[in-house]
């Protein structure tokens, strides 16, 4: 870090993490790596990078955006060869396809805190490339993906997530692990994508579902939906939904229901789950 002027950038929420037993047993956390193509973002220094490499995947694929640290980086590279390629590109741009055969890819990275919201709803979108991710996220942002309804973490972000992959908060790391330490604790999370998952299309109506459910969750659905649906009362009798439920009660799989039977947004296309202007400042309605 001192030889590459590596001083972390919090404008790319940086926080360095280089306890080498706690980056192999994330690197483990992603099970058996031998052959596969690993996805990292932000390696930084690369210290998850040198332990993936470790776990013996075909290659590591390091998409970082600081010219700094791609210039650390390189020595690694130099002597990992093939094993690791590194991109030089905003993780946000960087597409999915290509990387790996259809469901094969495997994500392990420490996010970037002020787009790891952001990066795991557009991966949401690409879920048919991905064979699981390990993430670190802030552990606020881990709470809301396991989150239960009725729960005051659960919001749009966790039904997206969970209809989606089946999700485990693996374990926590405190502040002063990383470098600079942050001002809150970390939480580990594994996302392993179901196989009965909605399509694109159909996740695309439900982020639709959930904006207008959510961006009023203080209002009774029989409001917050009428931006959808002129006349929501008769949909929610069909499915037997009190017409003074709150969004926060309802289960993903009810949310599923919702957008099965809103037939005003059959047009909606995939690529739009999560967009908001709240998601995109990392947060969760």
């Amino acid at each position: 870090m001192r030889r590459f002027g590596l001083a972390p950038d919090k404008r790319l929420g940086q926080h360095f993490l280089f306890d080498s037993r706690i980056l192999a047993r994330i690197a483990a956390a992603a099970g058996p790596l031998a052959g596969r193509t690993v996805l990292e973002v932000g390696p930084g220094p690369g210290g998850l990078t040198r332990a993936l490499l470790a776990a013996g995947p075909a290659k590591v694929v390091a998409v970082e955006r600081d010219p700094r640290c791609l210039e650390a980086l390189a020595e690694l590279a130099a002597v990992a060869g093939p094993r690791l390629e590194l991109v030089a590109q905003d993780a946000l741009e960087f597409p999915l396809a290509g990387l790996a055969p259809p469901g094969e890819l495997v994500i392990v990275s420490n996010l970037p805190y002020n787009i790891g919201t952001q990066l795991l709803l557009r991966w949401l979108e690409q879920v048919d490339a991905i064979a699981l991710m390990v993430l670190l996220f802030q552990k606020e942002v881990a709470l809301r993906l396991v989150a239960s309804p009725g729960t005051p973490d659960y919001g749009r972000l966790s039904v997206l997530a969970q209809l989606v992959c089946r999700i485990e908060r693996l374990f926590d790391l405190p502040p002063s692990l990383f470098s600079p330490p942050p001002k809150v604790t970390s939480s580990l999370v594994r996302l392993v994508p179901r196989p009965d998952r909605p399509s694109q299309e159909l996740l695309a109506r439900v982020s639709r579902v959930t904006a207008a459910a959510f961006g009023q969750r203080r209002k009774m659905l029989r409001q917050s939906l009428r931006a959808l649906c002129p006349q929501p009362e008769p949909l929610l009798a069909a499915l037997a939904i009190p017409s003074t439920a709150r969004a926060e009660t309802l289960s993903p799989p009810t949310f599923l229901a919702l957008a099965e039977r809103l037939t005003s947004l059959v047009g909606s296309q995939p690529g739009t789950a999560g967009r908001t202007p709240r998601d995109r400042a990392g947060g969760d309605a």
